[in-house]
C-alpha cells in the first residue's frame, strides 16, 4: 500500500535537497531545490500569468533537458534574480555544463515566481532587491529536511483570502519508486470547502498531515467558483499563482517527465478551486533522478501513468499542507 516517505517531503527522493531563505523586513523568500547531479527535468505551464526563467531549456526537443537546481521564489519579476544567485554559487563550486575548459561551469537553474509584493513588507529596496542574496542563502541551507508553511517562497504567499505557504509531501509506491512534491501555494482560488475549514484535498490526506478534519455534513460545491465575491475582492491579474516541483526516483525520458508534469497539475485542481485561472501563473516542474529503472516493454506506459497519478496526489496534499502549516506558524 502506498504511504509517505520517511520525512513526507520531496527530499525522501535520494539526491534532492531543499533550502529556504526569507527576508523578514520585506516579507518575502526563496526556496531552492538542489540536485546532487544534473537530473532530467521538464515543465508544464497552465496558468494565465506565469513568471519564469529557463523553461524553454527544458522543452523535450531542446538540447539540455537537465537541471542542477530549481528555484521557487517570491518577488514577481524581481524574484527571478534569485536564480542568478543560485547559478553564481553553483558555478563557483564548478557545478554545471563545461562547454570549454577556459570558461566557467554553466549551471542550469530554471525558476518560477509568485507575486507577494502587495503585503505590508518594506519593498523600498532601491537598486538592490534581496533576491540574488536570498537565492544564495537558500542554496547554502539546502538539506534533506526543511521547514514548511510561512517560509521560503511561501513566506508572503496568500491562498485566496487566507495565508498561503510552502508545502511538501511524498509517496512510496509498491514497486519501490518514490514520488514527491514541493509547492509554494499562492492561488487566487480557495483551498477550503464552503465551510472554510475542510480542505478540498481531504480525500488524499495521509496520517493527519493537514489536520485530519472530518468531512463536513453539508458540501455546497455546486457553484463553479466558491465564495466568488470574497475572492474577487482580492483578485488582481498576475497577483496569484501556484508554483510547484514534482519528482520521482523512476528513470524517465524527457518526454515522460513532461507527461508527469502535465498529470501533476491535476493535484492543483484537486486542492484549489478554481485553478489555472487567467489570474494565476500555475507551473509544475518535474524531475527524474533515474534511480529506479522502468520496464522497456508494453507495460511502461502504465508505470508512467501510475507515477503521474501519484505526483498529482502528492501535489494536492502538499498544497493543503502548505496552508495548514502556515496557519500553525
Amino acid at each position: 500500500m502506498p504511504k509517505p516517505g520517511a520525512h513526507n517531503l520531496i527530499t525522501d527522493i535520494a539526491g534532492l535537497t531543499v533550502g529556504n531563505a526569507i527576508d523578514e523586513k520585506v516579507k518575502t523568500g526563496v526556496t531552492v531545490l538542489r540536485c546532487r547531479e544534473q537530473f532530467i527535468a521538464a515543465v508544464d505551464v497552465r496558468g494565465g500569468a506565469p513568471g519564469v526563467r529557463e523553461t524553454d531549456t527544458l522543452a523535450p526537443e531542446n538540447l539540455v533537458g537537465r537541471v542542477d537546481a530549481i528555484v521557487l521564489t517570491g518577488g514577481s519579476v524581481f524574484g527571478l534574480a534569485a536564480a542568478d544567485g543560485v547559478a553564481n554559487a553553483l558555478s563557483q563550486s564548478d557545478v554545471g555544463l563545461k562547454i570549454s575548459e577556459a570558461g566557467p561551469a554553466i549551471p542550469i537553474v530554471p525558476a518560477a515566481v509568485l507575486y507577494d509584493l502587495g503585503n505590508d513588507g518594506d519593498k523600498d529596496w532601491g537598486a538592490t532587491p534581496p533576491y540574488n542574496r536570498l537565492g544564495g542563502q537558500a542554496l547554502a541551507a539546502a538539506a534533506e529536511t526543511f521547514a514548511l508553511g510561512s517560509t521560503g517562497a511561501g513566506c508572503g504567499a496568500m491562498a485566496g483570502t487566507v495565508k498561503g505557504g510552502l508545502g511538501s509531501a511524498s509517496m512510496m509506491l509498491d514497486d519501490g519508486v518514490i514520488v514527491g512534491a514541493l509547492v509554494a501555494a499562492n492561488p487566487v482560488g480557495s483551498v477550503f470547502m464552503p465551510d472554510g475549514k475542510t480542505f478540498y484535498a481531504w480525500p488524499w490526506e495521509q496520517d493527519g498531515e493537514f489536520g485530519d478534519r472530518p468531512l463536513p455534513q453539508e458540501r455546497d460545491c455546486i457553484g463553479p467558483i466558491p465564495t466568488f465575491s470574497r475572492l474577487a475582492q482580492h483578485s488582481k491579474p498576475g497577483a496569484n499563482t501556484t508554483i510547484a516541483i514534482v519528482a520521482t526516483s523512476a528513470a524517465l525520458t524527457g518526454v515522460e517527465a513532461k507527461r508527469i508534469a502535465m498529470m501533476a497539475h491535476d493535484g492543483i485542481a484537486r486542492a484549489v478551486r478554481p485553478a489555472h485561472t487567467p489570474l494565476d501563473g500555475d507551473i509544475v516542474f518535474a524531475i527524474s533522478t533515474g534511480a529506479h529503472p522502468l520496464p522497456a516493454d508494453a507495460s511502461r506506459p502504465m508505470h508512467i501513468a501510475a507515477i503521474g497519478a501519484a505526483a498529482a496526489d502528492c501535489l494536492a496534499r502538499a498544497t493543503a499542507r502548505a496552508v495548514y502549516e502556515a496557519a500553525l506558524g
